[in-house]
C-alpha cells in the first residue's frame, strides 16, 4: 500500500494561511462548513522525533501525514488510503511505527453500516500489515490500542475485533480470534495474552502493560452487581475489590496503577456528589487518601508518565469535568509548559459566578474566554509538546513547542472565519423548581445581527446520560447556526451525566416531563435577560434531543415555533425493551429511570410544525422510530416533514456530502417549514 506523496506545497499552505481580514465576517457555507479538517489529530513519537495526523488536501480525502521534526519547514509526507476507505486517526507505537484507523461502508446481506479496519505501518507508508499482525491488508480487523508497552523496543498490546460475517469481512467472521494481543509490530508476529470471556471483561492494564485490573456482572439475590477484581502482583492472583450494585449507580473503578504496584487509582463518587479519585491499597483492601477532588465538578482520570528513564508512571496530573474539561497538573515542568504556551497565544479567561447544583453553594470559576490552550501531546522525555488551540467559535490549531517556542503547524479548518461563529459563553438559570440548570449560549456576531433578540434553537444533547462541553461542535449544530443569526441554548437538563449525582438521578422517570421543563424554562430565561425573539424559538436535537424534539411538538407549552428531529426515539416501550432483552445490567441500571412523555403515543396532540430526519445506517436508533411517529402525525393531520438519508448513520454526517445534505435540510426547514414566515 506504500504511496508516498510530498504533502509540503499547497495543501501545507491551505492548512497553515492565515484568514484574510474582511470588512464583515462571512458565514461558511454548507460545503465549507462540512469539509474534512485539513489537518487533524496530530501525535508525537515517543522519542520526539516525528508528527503524523490525518489530513485533507481536499476537503473529501484523506492522507496520513508524517513530518519529520528536524526538518520541519519541508513540510510532511503523505500515505493515502487503501480504496474505498477514510483514514479516521493515527497513533504511534513506536518511535517508527504507527497504527493508523480507517472507515469503510459496506453493504451486504441486506446490511448497511459502517465497519472500522485498522493498519501498522512504518512512517514511509511501507512495512504494511493488519493490526492482527497479518500481510492481509484486506482483513477486516479494527485494533484498540491497549498499552504501547514503552519498557518493549518491539511489541505493543492491542485488543482485537473482527467484524461482520459472511460476505462483509475476509476473516469470515471468526469471532475465536477476537481478544488481546501482543504483536510485534515489525515482523507482525503475534501471541494472544488473554482470550475473550464470557465473563470477565474491560481489563485494564498498569504502564508495564500487565493485565492488573477486570470486572464481571455477578448477582446477588438475583439483582446484579458489577465485581471489581484486581491482580495482586506480588501473588499474581485475582481477587474481588468492590461490588457496584446497578440499582444503587456508584460504580467504583480502577482508572490507573502507582509505581507501587500496591497501589491503584480508583474513581468513585460513594458519599459524595462530585466523582472524587483516591488511592488504594491492594494487599490491605484499603481506601487511602484523596488523589484529587474538586467541590464544584468531577475528578475524571490521571495523567501518567511515561518517561522510562525517569518517572515512569508518576501522576503528572488529573482531568476534571469542568465547562472546559481542565487539567489540574502536579508537576511544576507540565504546568510551566502549559502556561508557557498559554502566555503566547494569549490565552484569556472570563470569570463567572457559579452556584453549585447539590449544594447551592456559590464561587467564581474561570473558562476559556474564546479559545482555550492545552498540551495535546509529549514526547516521552517531556521536551516536545503538541499545543492544540481550539474553543466552540475557533476551529482547532496544532503548534509544536520545543524549548518554549511555538510554531504553527496547522490550522484545522483556515477557510472558516471565527469572526462570523459568534459568541460562546457558559451560563446558569434556575428551573421552575430552583434546580440549577448549567448551559452553554452562543450568540450570532454583534456586528453582523446587532445586539438581539435573536431567533433561537434550544439544542438539547443526546443520551440523555451525557453532556456537552465548552469545545468546538464540528456538526455546526451551534455555531454554523450561529453564524445565520440564530442563537443557540445548550441545556444541561436534569439526567445530564458529569455535573454531579444531584443533577443526574433528577432525570429518573422525567422524559419529556421535568427534563423537558428544564429545556422550556431555559427558553423562558432566554426571553427574559432579551436574547430570545418571543414566537421565533424552535428546537432541534438528535438521538436523545431528537425525542426531545419530538415531545416538544406535542406538549401543550407553547413557546415553540416548530421543532426539528434527528435520529429521534419516538416509541420509549421499544427502547425499554432492547434494554430488557440486549443487557441485564441495562434492564436494573437504566431501564428503571425511562419512563415519561411517549410521543408516539401522543401523536393526535401536535400543535407545532415537526421535521424528522434518519439515516437508514442507523443501527443505534432505528429509522422505524421516525417512520411511525411520521405516520401517526400524518394519520392525525399534522404539519409534519420527513426526511430519509440514505447512508447516514447515527451521526451528524459520516461524509462531507452526508453533512451538508443534513446541514442544508435543518436551514431550509427553518427558512420556509417552520410555521408561517419561518422561524
Amino acid at each position: 500500500m506504500k504511496t508516498i506523496l510530498k504533502f509540503g506545497a499547497a495543501a501545507l499552505l491551505l492548512a497553515c494561511a492565515p484568514i484574510a481580514a474582511t470588512a464583515a465576517p462571512k458565514a461558511p457555507t454548507a460545503e465549507e462548513w462540512a469539509r474534512r479538517p485539513a489537518m487533524g489529530g496530530i501525535q508525537i513519537a515517543p522519542d520526539g522525533k516525528h508528527l503524523a495526523g490525518v489530513a485533507s488536501p481536499d476537503g473529501e480525502k484523506t492522507l496520513i501525514t508524517v513530518w519529520d521534526l528536524d526538518n520541519v519547514k519541508a513540510g510532511p509526507k503523505a500515505i493515502a488510503p487503501p480504496p474505498r476507505t477514510t483514514f479516521t486517526g493515527v497513533q504511534f507505537l513506536k518511535h517508527d511505527r504507527i497504527i493508523v484507523s480507517m472507515s469503510q461502508p459496506l453493504e451486504a446481506n441486506g446490511e448497511k453500516r459502517y465497519i472500522g479496519r485498522s493498519l501498522i505501518m512504518d512512517l514511509d507508508g511501507g512495512h504494511v500489515m493488519s493490526a492482527s499482525g497479518s500481510t492481509d491488508q484486506q482483513d477486516n480487523v479494527s485494533a484498540r490500542l491497549v498499552s504501547a508497552l514503552h519498557k518493549e523496543p518491539k511489541f505493543a498490546l492491542v485488543q482485537l475485533n473482527y467484524r461482520g460475517s459472511g460476505d462483509l469481512s475476509r476473516s469470515g467472521g471468526d469471532i475465536s480470534r477476537n481478544g488481546y494481543y501482543k504483536v510485534n509490530v515489525y515482523t507482525g508476529e503475534k501471541q494472544k495474552v488473554l482470550p475473550e470471556s464470557d465473563k470477565f471483561g474491560d481489563y485494564q492494564v498498569d504502564q508495564t502493560g500487565e493485565f492488573r485490573a477486570r470486572q464481571s456482572a455477578e448477582f446477588d439475590n438475583g439483582k446484579i452487581f458489577i465485581s471489581q477484581w484486581i491482580r495482586d502482583a506480588k501473588t499474581q492472583k485475582w481477587e474481588e475489590h468492590f461490588r457496584s450494585y446497578a440499582k444503587d449507580r456508584e460504580p467504583v473503578t480502577v482508572i490507573g496503577f502507582s509505581p507501587d504496584p500496591n497501589i491503584a487509582y480508583i474513581a468513585s463518587t460513594k458519599g459524595r456528589d462530585k466523582q472524587a479519585i483516591y488511592e488504594y491499597d491492594i494487599s490491605q483492601k484499603k481506601v487511602l487518601e484523596e488523589v484529587f477532588a474538586h467541590k464544584l465538578f468531577e475528578a475524571e482520570d490521571v495523567i501518567e508518565s511515561s518517561n522510562v528513564a525517569g518517572d515512569f508512571g508518576q501522576i503528572l496530573g488529573v482531568r476534571y469535568g469542568d465547562p472546559g474539561h481542565s487539567t489540574y497538573w502536579f508537576d511544576p515542568a507540565m504546568k510551566a509548559a502549559e502556561t508557557t504556551a498559554r502566555q503566547a497565544l494569549q490565552y484569556k479567561t472570563v470569570s463567572m459566578e457559579w452556584t453549585d447544583i447539590a449544594s447551592g453553594e456559590k464561587a467564581r470559576v474561570s473558562n476559556a474566554d474564546g479559545a482555550s490552550v492545552r498540551l495535546a501531546d509529549w514526547s516521552d522525555d517531556r521536551t516536545r509538546f503538541v499545543v492544540v488551540r481550539s474553543g466552540p467559535n475557533t476551529p482547532t490549531e496544532y503548534y509544536l513547542m520545543i524549548d518554549g517556542k511555538l510554531q504553527l503547524l496547522a490550522r484545522s479548518r483556515p477557510w472558516i472565519d471565527s469572526a462570523a461563529l459568534g459568541d460562546t459563553r457558559v451560563v446558569e438559570y434556575a428551573a421552575r423548581d430552583g434546580l440549577q440548570i448549567p448551559a452553554f449560549l452562543t450568540t450570532p456576531p454583534k456586528a453582523v445581527f446587532g445586539e438581539g433578540p435573536y431567533p433561537t434553537i434550544v439544542l438539547p444533547h443526546g443520551g440523555p446520560w451525557s453532556r456537552d462541553n465548552l469545545s468546538w461542535d464540528s456538526s455546526g449544530w451551534t455555531t454554523y447556526f450561529a453564524a445565520r443569526g440564530y442563537a443557540v441554548l445548550q441545556p444541561q437538563f436534569r439526567g445530564s451525566e458529569g455535573w454531579g449525582q444531584k443533577l443526574w438521578r433528577a432525570g429518573d422517570n422525567e422524559w419529556g416531563q421535568k427534563m423537558q421543563d428544564d429545556m422550556d424554562d431555559g427558553a423562558k430565561w432566554l426571553i427574559d435577560q432579551k436574547i430570545a425573539a418571543p414566537g421565533r424559538i424552535a428546537m432541534h436535537g438528535f438521538s436523545f434531543g431528537g425525542y426531545s424534539a419530538m415531545a416538544a411538538a406535542v406538549r401543550p407549552n407553547g413557546i415553540y415555533k416548530c421543532s426539528m428531529a434527528g435520529a429521534g426515539v419516538s416509541d420509549l416501550a421499544i427502547i425499554k425493551t432492547g434494554i430488557l432483552t440486549n443487557s441485564r445490567w441495562g434492564k436494573e441500571f437504566q431501564e428503571p429511570t425511562i419512563d415519561g412523555l411517549d410521543p408516539l403515543r401522543h401523536a393526535s396532540e401536535a400543535s407545532i410544525p415537526i421535521l424528522l430526519y434518519h439515516g437508514d445506517y442507523d443501527h443505534t436508533v432505528d429509522i422505524s422510530h421516525s417512520e411511525k411517529y411520521y405516520g401517526a402525525l400524518k394519520a392525525a393531520g399534522k404539519d409534519v416533514t420527513f426526511v430519509k438519508i440514505p447512508g447516514l448513520s447515527h451521526s451528524a454526517g459520516d461524509t462531507p456530502e452526508l453533512m451538508v445534505k443534513v446541514l442544508n435540510t435543518l436551514e431550509t426547514y427553518l427558512k420556509t417549514g417552520c410555521g408561517t414566515g419561518g422561524l
